[in-house]
């Protein structure tokens, strides 16, 4: 048997076939640099938002440094500027959003445990509320979150939830207001 050449058809295919992968090898490699690239920023945003300068981060931002730049505003007490954040972590449907509600729900707690340290109520009840609905939220996504599970009941503890009595309108027409006191002819004095 003699070693033959092959034909030339089979050589140009070989080279089309290499020519492709090699494209193809420097197209993921392409992708893998920009993810990289991406990457490293958020990574130098998260860094900076740790350090404790203020960053901005795009409302389209990865959900890494959304959760990043909203627990940033929740250790400075500006929860009202964390809270689209944490929104818009929760509406994405991120893992990360139960770290955001739960981390959100802490930061109110905690405003509103200060309120009460310092006897100032009627503050201190709307921050509880939404400190609950915050770990209801979360334990929604997270069933078996033991903290927010715990953390929930603390805040139970503080603002009880009664249940509403739900009234027909009806009812409230036909109600007459009772009438108290009247009946009475005066006020007893002394001795029978």
């Amino acid at each position: 048997m003699s070693l033959r050449t092959p034909p030339i058809r089979l050589r140009r295919l070989t080279a089309l076939v290499s020519l492709a992968v090699l494209i193809l090898a420097l197209a993921v490699m392409a992708v893998t640099g920009v993810r990289m690239a991406l990457n490293a920023n958020a990574n130098r945003t998260i860094a900076a938002l740790a350090s404790g300068r203020d960053v901005p981060v795009a409302p389209d931002a990865p959900d890494r440094l959304l959760l990043a730049r909203a627990h940033f505003l929740m250790i400075r007490d500006r929860l009202d500027e964390a809270q689209p954040l944490v929104d818009r972590l929760a509406a994405s449907g991120s893992p990360l959003a139960v770290a955001g509600l739960y981390d959100l729900a802490n930061a109110r707690l905690a405003v509103a445990v200060s309120f009460l340290e310092k006897t100032e109520i009627d503050p201190a009840v709307p921050q509880v509320r939404l400190a609950k609905a915050g770990y209801r939220a979360a334990l929604v996504r997270a069933p078996d979150f033991w903290d927010a599970k715990y953390n929930l009941d603390i805040a139970m503890r503080l603002v009880r939830d009664f249940p509403q009595i739900e009234q027909d309108q009806q009812d409230e027409a036909q109600e007459t207001p009772k009438r108290l006191w009247t009946d009475l002819p005066g006020l007893p004095k002394g001795l029978p």
